[in-house]
């Protein structure tokens, strides 16, 4: 069974990202893994289930590529900014921008409240708190700055993805985040 949800996934992301949510066929993509619409209605209940398991997929290997973005990082405070812009460039990958920034909000509502993305904000969450432990934040509130952090980032990133001109976007984006977030700093933080 397990394998089967992974050839679904699989056929289900190269569709998504070739085609769209909307266009790719279900009897296309579970003929191509020799499969049934059976073995993707047990798997995940629809065709939107399917598409809830890809969008989990890529975020998560987006929040790696966030965190690998932030592994050289001179310190703590960039590290959550490189994160956060390391994000909003994934914008540009078109995989990205059509599954998880386009498709995923169309078809699977609010991405606040996918648990992938609630998953970056506890990672955000203790970056936060620990920056205020060090007295490099102001003493604020850890949820509402993580949870402003975060969909500060994702924000930028759908405005770039949904951008006729992503590149042009894509720094002006980026520079706003940085000058966002910079006002949660402690004065000589």
């Amino acid at each position: 069974m397990e394998e089967n949800r992974i050839k679904l996934i699989g056929a289900a992301r190269k569709a998504f990202a070739a085609s769209g949510f909307a266009a790719a066929s279900m009897d296309d993509l579970t003929a191509q893994v020799g499969l049934t619409r059976g073995a993707l209605y047990h798997g995940f209940g629809d065709k939107k289930g399917l598409l809830g398991a890809v969008v989990a997929q890529v975020d998560g290997e987006m929040a790696a590529r966030a965190q690998q973005a932030g592994a050289t990082a001179a310190n703590p405070w960039e590290r959550l900014l490189a994160e956060g812009e390391a994000y909003i460039g994934m914008a540009l990958d078109p995989e990205v921008r059509r599954i998880v920034l386009l498709d995923g909000p169309a078809f699977l509502g609010d991405p606040s409240r996918w648990p992938s993305q609630n998953a970056c904000l506890s990672v955000t969450k203790q970056a936060v708190a620990d920056l205020i432990a060090a007295g490099v934040m102001k003493p604020v509130d850890i949820e509402a700055a993580s949870r402003l952090l975060s969909g500060t980032a994702l924000n930028a990133a759908l405005w770039v993805a949904a951008s006729d001109e992503p590149h042009v976007v894509l720094p002006k984006a980026i520079e706003a985040f940085r000058l966002m977030a910079e006002g949660f700093l402690a004065k000589g933080g």
